[in-house]
């Protein structure tokens, strides 16, 4: 059985181990621990017995509350190969979010890390009075996992273990909720395992890639693309506690990384750090950036000073993250593009959803087997999102050229419309950008009787770096002419971000108003 004919998260594991049992899937860097795949199945397999011992209903929540690591690792494996639905809780989402999510999920059972536990309890109060589930919390060790000892739950026997299906929904994760409540999206085994192999061939991932995980693996991109990237292809996987652009290079040299998948903030970061790396480039493949549009200014500057290619992409959680992506050198990058469409088709479409041809502006679409099953309990919001004929309605603004790559332009939501034309913050982001005193931009619209709409930004600016918002704005008109040109530009410490890494551009209006 091949790894991309797996049914189950169960095969990909048992495949794996039985085939190459001593090979490495998962280290930790900071305690320099191996995991070969034989002892990370049986490490998976261990959780799932005990969880369907504890008397759970059948597909049931299990959060899961544990930054990057081993525990968060298997505790993630365990869950979905014992047939119940993984809810990886976004430890920065707060404490009233997390009570909306252990609430709106039915979660029955909590594998929680040490230091995560004064949160969740906090969470767990803070639910809604009507919620009558009480979820068994079980606490874990950063690295050793689970306590079981003390529970109660007596785990029943591997041979006994019940097998989930293709169709087994295998993660529950929720959206940002930048936008109003977060959404809970469910996503199969068969969505899952899509969603890892686009990325393997996207990439050409095989055994001998070893991928660094410096994303949240309770955020989509750190899950699908690194965790289920190298599950797929059998490949190694270095997973540290969270990124530290002190350590980065000296963790990609000292475990042989071939690759790694981050954000444009932290590609911004590494740039903006003074240390001279050490660095194999007859190993390190690329680079990999998703989650927000990647700066082109940012995307030349990396580029020249540390020569790794950056691939370009473009991914949803409602597609299990990877929906697009640049090819690998030789062949032609676009800058300025996530790319084309590997593993799913993709469309432009107008509001009426008639299908577009190239060069003209309308929303992206996407359609392929790694495109979720649904929003829990949100039926006319799937309904608006699915159309009838299987394409996913992305929300984003965009057009496709004549080689298939997608040029993004925007959130319908975050357009700037001033005196009724449609003006794309990310164009005035990448503005901003090209002064070298400035780290991290966002444009955002506030409402002005003469335009309905104008222009505002805020920005992060580099340490040591200063410039007054009067010549930022001569800089940004000689770039974008006056009418995009912000009115008013806000510096701040740091911008809000989610997960990701991803700037909450609708939040910026209230941080600064």
């Amino acid at each position: 059985m091949s790894s991309t004919s797996a049914s189950n998260i169960a095969d990909l594991l048992s495949v794996a181990a039985s085939s190459t049992p001593d090979a490495i899937w998962l280290t930790t860097p900071e305690t320099n621990k191996h995991y070969s795949w034989q002892n990370s199945f049986d490490r998976a397999s261990e959780i799932a017995c005990y969880l369907q011992g504890a008397g759970l209903s059948n597909g049931a929540s299990v959060a899961i509350a544990a930054a990057n690591g081993a525990a968060a690792s298997f505790a993630f494996l365990g869950t979905v190969i014992g047939g119940f639905r993984a809810t990886p809780l976004n430890l920065l989402a707060g404490v009233k979010t997390l009570g909306f999510v252990l609430s709106h999920s039915k979660t029955e059972l909590i594998l929680c890390a040490d230091d995560c536990r004064t949160m969740v309890d906090d969470a767990l109060a803070d639910m809604p009075d009507a919620t009558n589930i009480k979820p068994q919390i079980i606490s874990m060790d950063i690295d050793d996992g689970p306590r079981w000892i003390g529970s109660g739950i007596t785990p029943v026997k591997a041979n006994d273990l019940e097998q989930p299906t293709t169709e087994t929904t295998g993660l529950l994760m929720y959206t940002s909720g930048t936008t109003g409540v977060p959404k809970g999206v469910l996503l199969s085994h068969g969505n899952l395992i899509a969603a890892g192999s686009n990325v393997c061939v996207a990439h050409k991932l095989d055994s001998t890639d070893t991928g660094m995980c410096v994303l949240p693996i309770y955020h989509i991109n750190g899950l699908c693309v690194t965790v289920m990237g190298t599950l797929v292809s059998k490949s190694e996987l270095v997973m540290p506690r969270r990124f530290s652009a002190t350590h980065f290079w000296s963790q990609m040299f000292r475990f042989n990384c071939s690759w790694f998948s981050a954000v444009p903030t932290l590609f911004a970061y590494l740039l903006n750090d003074k240390t001279t790396p050490e660095m194999n480039h007859n190993r390190l493949r690329f680079s990999r950036s998703a989650s927000a549009p990647l700066p082109p200014e940012i995307h030349r500057q990396f580029e020249k000073r540390f020569k790794i290619p950056i691939i370009e992409t473009m991914g949803l959680t409602e597609t299990g993250a990877q929906i697009l992506s640049n090819p690998l050198p030789p062949a032609e990058r676009k800058i300025g593009s996530p790319g084309t469409g590997y593993g799913n088709e993709i469309a432009i479409a107008d509001p009426d959803l008639n299908l577009l041809s190239p060069n003209i502006e309308g929303e992206i679409l996407v359609r392929g087997n790694n495109v979720m099953k649904e929003y829990l309990d949100r039926p006319e919001e799937t309904q608006r999102t699915i159309t009838s004929d299987g394409w996913l309605r992305t929300g984003d603004l965009g057009r496709m050229d004549e080689d298939g790559f997608i040029f993004v332009t925007g959130r319908i939501k975050e357009l700037i419309i001033k005196g009724g034309e449609n003006i794309a913050p990310r164009e005035i982001d990448e503005a901003l950008l090209e002064h070298d005193a400035v780290l991290e931009a966002a444009a955002f619209a506030r409402n002005c009787k003469d335009y309905g709409q104008r222009v505002e930004a805020c920005v992060r600016l580099k340490e040591g770096k200063t410039i007054s918002e009067n010549a930022l704005r001569d800089f940004c008109k000689k770039r974008i002419g006056n009418y995009k040109t912000p009115d008013h530009i806000y510096f701040l410490a740091d911008l809000p971000k989610g997960p990701s890494g991803k700037v909450q551009r609708l939040k910026l209006l209230d941080l600064v108003s």
